[in-house]
């Protein structure tokens, strides 16, 4: 699923897994509840995605954008993430259990 359109996909409670979505358009898709553990989501474009209770455990965001995303209740502890991957405005990555990788 590497580099794949999926904009605005309806993806809720899917079972993502360590999925590579390296570089997938995910921008305004809805994942809320998805079990995203694991997945490797390095550069993907999570835009206004709603990843509300969505699983992103041990998730690689690298170079993720994740600007105006639901992360309402998300669990991104021990997520990976680094300087090029963008939050929403005011989240604190760290507060939610992501670890920054250099």
């Amino acid at each position: 699923m590497s580099e794949k359109d999926l904009r605005e996909a309806d993806l809720r409670g899917a079972d993502l897994r360590g999925a590579d979505l390296r570089g997938a358009d995910l921008s305004k898709a809805n994942l809320r509840g998805a079990n995203l553990r694991g997945a490797f989501l390095i550069k993907a474009d999570l835009s206004e995605a709603d990843l509300s209770g969505a699983k992103l455990r041990e998730a690689d965001l690298r170079g993720a954008i994740l600007i105006k995303a639901d992360l309402f209740v998300a669990n991104l502890r021990e997520a990976k993430y680094n300087e090029h991957t963008q939050w929403p405005e005011e989240f604190n990555p760290e507060e939610h259990g992501a670890i920054l990788e250099q």
